[in-house]
């Protein structure tokens, strides 16, 4: 199981959690809407109403709620997503 941050950010609002998947996109996706079905998710107010809604996620690999890989594993935008290459 792999260790995801999520972060959304949509109609001036955002959120941040953690959830557990098996590597690969089918996973992940059921993993956040489960974590979203469980209504547990603090949303907070942004003050910022922006066009762009946008979720991102990271692979936790220090153990820590806050550390993570140093770059998206995927970002999407919209209805366009892009996915981030690999990099020694």
């Amino acid at each position: 199981m792999t260790k995801i941050l999520v972060n959304i950010w949509a109609y001036d609002h955002h959120a941040k959690f953690i959830v557990y998947c098996e590597d690969n996109s089918a996973s992940l996706e059921k993993a956040i809407l489960d974590k979203l079905g469980e209504k547990s998710i603090v949303w907070e107010k942004t003050g910022m109403f922006s066009r762009l809604n946008r979720i991102t996620y990271e692979e936790v690999i220090n153990g820590g709620d806050d550390a993570t890989s140093e770059r998206p594993l995927s970002t999407e935008e919209g209805s366009r997503s892009s996915v981030g290459a690999r990099t020694s």
